[in-house]
């Protein structure tokens, strides 16, 4: 899968800095701190799995956490990119109006 697919969805890039900042998550409270349903989660989830950046830990029969691949090289970049674009974020128009 090209760069664009995996990036180009907002959702998708929600997950991935939740899992930055906040570490190993369970499916469902992806789901809800982003504010999607446990299908959608799942379906950005897998795919996201399927490209090496997060693992998959099951515990028990349905109990699902994701997290960052810690030795994927594309995981890491991603969580790189995050950083610096946390970094460098520009306060936004209303922000700047305030000042």
């Amino acid at each position: 899968m090209d760069i664009e697919d995996v990036l180009s969805s907002k959702t998708r890039i929600k997950i991935l800095k939740l899992l930055d900042q906040k570490g190993q998550r369970h499916i469902s409270d992806i789901a809800r701190r982003i504010k999607i349903n446990y299908t959608a989660a799942d379906k950005h989830l897998r795919l996201l799995e399927s490209e090496g950046i997060l693992i998959e830990y099951t515990y028990g029969v349905r109990f699902r956490m994701y997290r960052l691949n810690e030795t994927s090289e594309k995981a890491e970049i991603i969580q790189n990119l995050i950083h610096l674009w946390e970094q460098n974020k520009q306060p936004n128009r209303s922000e700047r109006n305030n000042k």
